[in-house]
């Protein structure tokens, strides 16, 4: 079965580029970068609830001053 993406509802305000989200059928979450949909990150559901709350607490921030 193909993976099901999700992508957040604000990402239409971008332009369509958006990160997008699936659970596999190992019960992994993959995480891809619509403008490049044959690349994808593969993780735990515990590693990425651990990252998605680095995100909320401005962990990476950082990143973003580029």
């Amino acid at each position: 079965m193909s993976p099901q993406w999700q992508k957040s509802t604000s990402s239409s305000q971008d332009g369509g580029n958006s990160v997008e989200v699936s659970v596999n059928d190992q019960g992994l979450i993959e995480v891809r970068e619509s403008a490049s949909p044959d690349s994808t990150i593969v993780t735990t559901p515990l590693k990425f609830a651990l990252w998605i709350e680095g995100v909320k607490r401005g962990e990476f921030d950082h990143f973003g001053d580029a």
